[in-house]
């Protein structure tokens, strides 16, 4: 549509002022929006909160999932082109003079670009956050605590507004994103983490509930893309339009495609829901080392040395399929290492120690 058309053209306008002209800062860029990676959430953010606060590490879990699902799913409503594709094919441009927007090895997402995942992903999980710090603060009843908690309030929510305009920057700038699908992003990922602070029932959700909610994510997102593809609509349009504009065919990565981040977070759902209701996380997690400084230290240093194991794990992609399986499998023995994996080591570890001190 002419507006949209618009909308777009104006976006070229700013990536072109941003590439031009924050150039030095092109590092800095390319780092942020490796921050607002949707996958640090379960390899960096959620070991380390949850082996500090249970409730809000599983919380993190639930608002990413869903959150991506959601993210996905307007994806495959909006039709959101990317800029570095759009430039390519769009005809507002007099003499096909299209402007020259450069690349980068991480501008070539294939899914559609609206709205954000990165900044849906960094807004609810950074909500998150804030919100969790803030909860104990709120408990302040003296008049200087109360002070010191307004300080605090207006330094962590100055901090989460900072690292989304930065984020979306980072993702404007390497012309992955237009403004306006980075700031819908922000909003939405912020919708989704406030619906969590209302939805107490995750804490207590069962293996079945889990697998349940697994089946409806999958059994949803499969039915509207197979719905529409027999209305001959194809949800995967996105795909051959990055492959044909991207400029290296290296940058191009199966990773990036709707379906794999869908299979990805069922697989950490999945792996949350089986270490949650296992005996190592009631025996370790549940224990009387549970309170003791020392286990969580361990079990956070733990378990970021094990993800960080998990990175040099190369999961083939010459058969689509077979990706999709062992992308499902790794990323459910991400939550699954943090939750019972660690901390029944770190335990028995504790346990064994104390014998011999005795």
């Amino acid at each position: 549509s002419p507006k949209m058309d618009l909308l777009h053209s104006n976006g070229v306008l700013i990536i072109q002022h941003l590439q031009r002209d924050y150039r030095a800062y092109q590092d800095f860029l390319n780092f942020m929006s490796h921050v607002g990676d949707p996958r640090n959430i379960f390899s960096i953010y959620f070991p380390l909160w949850f082996q500090l606060n249970q409730v809000v590490g599983t919380k993190m879990i639930w608002v990413a999932v869903i959150g991506d699902w959601f993210n996905l799913i307007f994806k495959w409503i909006l039709f959101g082109h990317r800029p570095y594709w759009w430039v390519q094919e769009t005809m507002i441009y007099p003499n096909q003079s299209s402007p020259c927007l450069e690349q980068f090895p991480i501008t070539c997402e294939t899914g559609p670009g609206s709205p954000s995942g990165h900044a849906m992903g960094s807004s609810c999980v950074w909500y998150v956050m804030v919100t969790a710090a803030l909860s104990y603060t709120v408990r302040w009843k003296d008049k200087s605590a109360v002070t010191l908690h307004r300080l605090t309030w207006s330094l962590l929510w100055s901090i989460f507004w900072i690292i989304q305009i930065i984020v979306c920057i980072s993702r404007v700038f390497i012309a992955t994103h237009f403004p306006h699908q980075v700031i819908l992003g922000v909003f939405a990922g912020i919708l989704v983490a406030e619906a969590f602070e209302h939805t107490p029932a995750i804490q207590t959700a069962s293996l079945r509930m889990y697998i349940k909610t697994n089946l409806f994510l999958f059994i949803f997102a499969l039915g509207f893309y197979l719905v529409l593809k027999l209305l001959d609509i194809d949800l995967l349009w996105s795909v051959p339009k990055a492959k044909k504009w991207c400029a290296n065919p290296d940058w191009i990565n199966i990773d990036t495609t709707p379906f794999a981040g869908l299979v990805r977070n069922l697989g950490a759902l999945f792996g949350l829901g089986l270490g949650i209701n296992s005996e190592m996380f009631i025996t370790s997690c549940k224990g009387k080392n549970s309170c003791k400084i020392s286990f969580r230290v361990l079990c956070i240093a733990a378990s970021l040395a094990m993800l960080q194991l998990y990175n040099f794990i190369k999961i083939p992609t010459h058969t689509e399929y077979l990706f999709y399986i062992l992308s499902f499998c790794k990323s459910a023995a991400m939550p699954l290492t943090v939750v019972a994996l660690v901390p029944y080591c770190v335990h028995s570890l504790m346990r064994t120690t104390e014998k011999k001190l005795n």
